[in-house]
């Protein structure tokens, strides 16, 4: 079944991708090509195969999350790192970090996108109790992004965790209203209620999958989409 093609892709991908060498550089070599073929990217990253600010229970929470944030720069720094040999690359942070990662402007990230550049976008928002699901429907929305690719362990989203109920049912496209109603995970809260209000169409599909990122930017209709 074929989707629209979608021009400018904010990818969400998680912390669990950097502990996976070979995963994180096939979703580089997508993005890469997806560049070449005329696509404005730009990825927003998790930490937690760092540190989770909200597991760290001998920390306060505001604090923990700073150290989450720094979490998602490091890394930011070793995805540019995979892209920079062979693609435009600008890693900015919402925590600036000197020499290393400027701070974010959104007029400056609105350039780069125009440039060609592929957005490396760490530090989440910037700021404790928001996750990297909120600084990724937040970053789509400011940069006018048309669609929100979030990178999973599974398939899509379901009436259920697959994980532990081999009969949950997939979900090939839903409404924002039904995701809501049925309290399915498919972000949280406020990164949900931004990307509703802001009609900004979400992709949950597997990350794992080889060439997703390339066929759901051509128009394959993979996953669950959300609009």
């Amino acid at each position: 079944m074929s989707n629209r093609r979608y021009n400018r892709v904010l990818l969400k991908i998680s912390g669990d991708c950097f502990s996976d060498f070979e995963l994180l550089k096939r979703v580089a070599d997508q993005l890469i090509k997806a560049r070449a073929d005329g696509a404005r990217l730009a990825v927003v990253m998790g930490g937690g195969n760092i540190l989770r600010g909200r597991d760290t229970r001998d920390m306060d929470q505001a604090a923990a999350d700073k150290a989450g944030m720094l979490a998602t720069v490091i890394n930011g720094i070793k995805l540019t790192e995979l892209l920079g040999a062979r693609a435009r690359v600008r890693h900015v942070s919402a925590i600036g970090v000197p020499g290393t990662a400027a701070g974010y402007d959104i007029w400056q990230a609105r350039e780069a996108l125009k440039e060609g550049r592929i957005l490396v976008l760490s530090g989440g928002t910037g700021n404790p109790f928001f996750s990297t699901d909120s600084a990724a429907a937040l970053r789509a929305a400011e940069l006018g992004m048309d669609v929100l690719l979030k990178g999973t362990r599974v398939c899509g989203v379901y009436s259920a965790d697959p994980e532990k109920n081999p009969h949950a049912k997939l979900y090939p496209r839903l409404s924002y209203e039904q995701a809501l109603v049925e309290r399915l995970a498919v972000m949280d809260l406020t990164a949900f209620a931004l990307c509703m209000e802001r009609k900004i169409p979400i992709v949950v599909f597997d990350i794992a999958r080889s060439g997703v990122i390339l066929d759901i930017i051509k128009g394959k209709r993979i996953g669950s989409l959300v609009c």
